[in-house]
């Protein structure tokens, strides 16, 4: 048992297993248990049979003390990983079953229990934080299965009594003295009992909790006050009265969060039960201002679980004041959801959820009879009283969850618009009337968009199944409901500017296939017609900007009343473009001043049009001659007035905008269908003519976009911008025309890869080395023509790359130097049979037939023998294998055409150290001191130095272990750190006599 591992296996057969031992020697199985905690705090220490004998338990903590090993740290209750995640709770359950176990024999023979709990109790008040920890955790387990085993006594003895007092009761005939016997040894025995189980409790009481709950570790603090809140709950008769609570309410003000939250938990599940409210008035009414301030905890989750608290504190009638519960109310604005939503949940209790006994009858009416219209009207009035008339949509999402149902009944909320009062019935005011229109919006938008408002989430998300269904659901019962009841609420409220704007906005949240499948034509002509009238009523740019989004989203080619909403635009706009003519010749008459009355129809119709042009495309109607002729003729004259000469400008910059647009949308596609073939045709015979020079053409041609992007967005321009993606894929266009052939397109292949490079690395950073070359990221769209290297080509194309970079750069692994890297690894894919296959251990002699091939083409190769000798190749790090790697193989320059051309000399990289050379020669891979040596595959034979090598450093990553943890400095909390006036006298006892 004291391997800690034990604790996966099977606890019953554990105990069980432990019990027979303890039946057969209790020192030796208690040993076993003693040796199980003290392995479980993380010591690796052993408490001997001789030591358990002869030695004090505090003489055997202190033994332990020295042996055990804090350094790191770490301790199973801390452990990270697979195999201690669940350590905590099998701890717990182990110590549950043990007592479970022996609760009818072994805990009552003095010697078992008291063992365990000396030890446990100077474990807890060990300098050791892993002693500590542990033995508080296990304590107070033990405490609570002890509570248990006392629970079920008392459950017991009350049973033994009540069949006693109904014996006793018997008359004397039928009176079994025999069994009265029996009853009253066995209450006497379970007294007997209960007294030892109370001494227990008594004793890991005060000598582990009253001590740790003010614990300088917060965890040990955490576990002392969730296990109180466990014993007061399970055994109420006992444990629930002020002697305990105390402890919970002094620790509501603990420094740490996780503390906080535990007090408010383990009291959330005393106050929802309603039956032990009446236990908890004194310290309610003595702790309620601390649960009342903790709902603006720093901590979000101590302020949600506070505010929940409150929330079950409601069962308990004129407990919280008014002032109480508006601290509370103004929380449904808070920006963080949960807490919001915990706050709606209590709004709601308060104000919503209680209903009159005479609704009952009238649960089955709707629209304004029905029982949410008090309730709509309630919520209305919470939400002009809390004076945040701009956050509608914060109040609706904090209750969205509670009141759903309530916040969905558009058809009770549309009534109290439309009908008119009951008898005795008070109407909405105005403002009362606005404010619902804003709260209706809301609701309607939260159910069509799923997601909360903004500030409210970190983004969509991806909804269920269920909730999509949800969602069209709620969408059809909106569109179906407005698409009749729009119009008459605009028709009534037609001349008032915020409540139209807002109501405006519903047909963005419609189904607009259902005015045509549940054949609501009608309506939608009835819509336009407001719609017309309201832009002919007003003026202001808010409804104007409305009446512009409702024509955008009703205008759906996808939908079949596209046509008929198209129409009536064209015919509102038809009529303002010409009004506005008919106004501006009239305005702009040479010789007459024009009057106020003249200025403000111009005004008044301007604003219509440059609202609309907004969202719809007005080049048609050729807005900008206008609006040009307006500005010119302000500009000359010097009296145009100010709002007229601002939404003229606006319209012609909404003119221009869609201009733009359709020049970017059309601009790639234009001219192909005239001119696509005939580029096509005249690459193919540019190609077939000279072969390189259209390479060079094409790379040039790559390198002049990039540098001209480069100058529009400067060098610190974003890789994943649109401009550059182009770039990469035009470059893979090019890619394409190149075909299937490889062979024959050998060497232009070869000669854009040479131009690319040497582009890349032309313009040297002037920060210095360590930062990359200005033209880096070409090599992005470079890697686009890799596929098109023969194998062979690649290695040759790699090797030219490395005399171009410092060894600094292939070591570099920040994203500026992705560029480089990218490409590197296109050249290394499929370079030969190994991935790697320049590696050797051994340097490769080629057969004489070959270096006398080499010897008569050596002049030809990029790099000469005197270039090779001086410029080392740096190659990326293996991949590791278990076979053994092959030679290398060598480039004949039969097999590149890139040996053409000749390696510049500013290019050239600094000499190789041949004392190093010489150093290495002859070493062999099977040291294991040694590394890996790289090739220079690119040395010709003719005066090659035999078995050259050259040292490499291969990119490691460190795996940085983190740092030892010495033994955090123990210190204890103040003796204030709790009220010390507040102190209750810890002697009480734990039972009432």
């Amino acid at each position: 048992m004291a391997n800690v591992a034990f604790i996966f296996v099977s606890f019953q057969s554990v105990v069980d297993d432990w019990i027979e031992s303890y039946k057969h020697d209790r020192d030796i199985a208690l040993l076993d248990l003693i040796n199980f905690f003290i392995q479980c705090s993380g010591c690796k220490g052993v408490v001997t049979a001789e030591m358990f004998r002869h030695m004090q338990n505090s003489e055997i903590i202190r033994k332990m003390t020295e042996e055990f090993d804090e350094d790191s740290g770490d301790y199973p209750l801390t452990m990270a990983g697979p195999q201690w995640k669940k350590f905590k709770s099998s701890f717990c359950e182990f110590i549950g079953v043990l007592v479970r176990q022996c609760q009818y024999s072994i805990i009552y023979d003095e010697y078992m229990m008291d063992t365990v709990i000396s030890l446990l109790t100077g474990l807890s008040d060990s300098q050791v934080r892993a002693f500590r920890h542990t033995s508080t955790l296990a304590a107070m387990k033990l405490m609570t299965a002890l509570v248990n085993v006392a629970l079920n006594l008392s459950i017991n003895m009350d049973n033994t009594q009540r069949q006693y007092e109904a014996e006793r009761n018997k008359i004397i005939g039928k009176r079994a003295n025999d069994r009265l016997e029996l009853l009253l040894q066995k209450r006497k025995e379970l007294q007997e009992n209960q007294d030892e189980i109370e001494n227990m409790m008594n004793a890991i009481f005060k000598g582990v909790f009253v001590h740790r709950y003010r614990d300088a570790i917060a965890e040990i603090r955490a576990i002392c006050i969730e296990e109180i809140g466990i014993w007061m709950k399970m055994y109420s008769d006992a444990f629930l009265n002020d002697s305990y609570l105390k402890y919970v309410g002094w620790t509501m003000h603990d420094k740490q969060g996780e503390v906080r939250l535990k007090c408010l938990t383990a009291l959330q599940g005393l106050y929802y039960n309603k039956e032990l409210n009446s236990k908890l008035e004194l310290f309610t009414s003595r702790f309620k201002d601390r649960i009342v301030s903790m709902t603006l905890d720093k901590e979000y989750d101590v302020a949600v679980q506070a505010i929940k608290l409150l929330t079950l504190v409601l069962h308990s009638e004129e407990v919280l004041t008014a002032e109480d519960c508006e601290n509370v109310y103004h929380l449904v604005y808070s920006a963080h959801r949960p807490v919001a939503v915990a706050a709606g949940e209590f709004l709601y209790k308060k104000l919503f959820s209680r209903r009159d006994p005479e609704d009952d009858g009238i649960l089955k009416r709707r629209g304004r009879q029905s029982p949410n219209a008090n309730l709509v009207k309630t919520l209305v009035f919470f939400f002009l009283e809390s004076e945040l008339h701009e956050h509608a949509a914060y109040l609706v999402d904090s209750m969205w969850d509670c009141a759903t149902d309530l916040l969905k009944d558009w058809e009770c909320m549309n009534s109290l618009l439309l009908e008119e009062p009951l008898n005795g019935e008070e109407p909405l005011t105005d403002r009362q009337e606005s404010a619902l229109i804003e709260i209706m919006l809301c609701t309607i938008r939260q159910a069509a968009e799923c997601h909360p408002p903004v500030g409210r989430g970190t983004g969509k998300r991806v909804l269920t199944a269920k909730e999509k269904k949800t969602q069209l659901d709620d969408r059809t019962k909106i569109t179906e409901l407005f698409a009749v009841a729009l119009p008459q609420l605009l028709a009534k409220y037609s001349v008032d500017a915020e409540k139209v704007t807002n109501l405006l906005q519903l047909p963005q949240y419609f189904d607009l296939e259902i005015y045509t499948t549940g054949r609501l034509e009608k309506h939608l002509d009835a819509l336009l017609r407001q719609i017309r009238d309201i832009v002919e009523k007003h003026t202001d740019i808010d409804v104007l900007e409305a009446c512009s989004k409702t024509y955008h989203a009703l205008c759906n080619e996808e939908f079949t009343i596209f046509n008929r909403v198209d129409i009536a635009r064209s015919q509102l706009i038809d009529e303002l473009a010409d009004k506005f003519n008919r106004l501006l010749e009239d305005f702009l008459q040479e010789g007459e001043e024009p009057d106020e009355d003249d200025a403000y129809q111009v005004l008044s119709t301007l604003k219509r049009i440059t609202a609309f042009h907004n969202a719809h495309d007005l080049s048609r109607w050729d807005l900008f001659g206008c609006n040009y002729k307006l500005l010119k003729t302000g500009i000359e004259n010097g009296d145009m007035p100010e709002q007229i000469v601002i939404h003229a400008l606006q319209c012609t910059h909404y003119v221009i905008l869609w201009q733009l647009a359709k020049i970017t949308e059309s601009s790639s596609t234009k001219y192909y269908n005239d001119y696509g073939d005939i580029i096509k045709e005249t690459m193919s015979k540019t190609r077939q003519i000279d072969k390189i020079q259209c390479a060079k053409t094409l790379i040039l041609s790559l390198q002049q976009l990039f540098n001209e992007m480069i100058q529009e967005n400067g060098y610190n321009f974003d890789r994943s911008s649109p401009t550059f993606s182009g770039i990469k894929e035009l470059a893979r266009r090019f890619a394409l025309t190149f075909g299937l052939d490889q062979l024959k397109t050998r060497e232009a292949i070869a000669m854009l890869h040479k131009d690319g490079i040497e582009f890349a690395f032309k313009e040297p950073n002037p920060q210095g080395e360590s930062h990359p070359p200005l033209n880096l990221a070409f090599l992005d769209i470079l890697s686009e023509f890799s596929s098109k290297l023969l194998r062979q080509d690649k290695r040759t194309v790699y090797v030219y790359l490395e005399k171009f970079m410092t060894f600094q750069m292939s070591l570099r692994r920040e994203d500026v130097w992705l560029p480089l890297m990218s490409y590197r690894n296109s050249l290394l894919a499929g370079g030969d049979d190994d991935t790697m296959s320049v590696i050797s251990g051994i340097s490769s002699r080629g057969s004489t037939v070959r270096n006398k091939k080499t010897n008569s083409s050596s002049d030809s190769m990029w790099l000469n023998r005197e270039q090779t000798m001086h410029t080392p190749v740096m190659m990326q790090t293996p991949q590791l294998t278990s076979t053994i790697m092959r030679e290398p193989k060598r480039l004949r320059p039969e097999e590149s055409y890139m040996g053409v051309y000749p390696m510049q000399p500013e290019h050239h990289q600094a000499p190789l150290d041949y004392k190093y050379v010489d150093d290495r020669r002859g070493t062999s891979l099977m040291e294991d001191d040694e590394e890996p040596i790289v090739e220079d595959v690119m040395m010709s034979s003719e005066g090659r130095i035999e078995d050259l090598n050259e040292g490499m450093d291969f990119d490691t990553m460190d795996i940085d272990l983190p740092p030892s943890k010495n033994r955090r400095e123990r210190t204890e909390l103040k003796p204030d750190f709790f009220d010390p006036a507040s102190i209750m006298d810890e002697s009480l006892p734990f039972f009432p006599t």
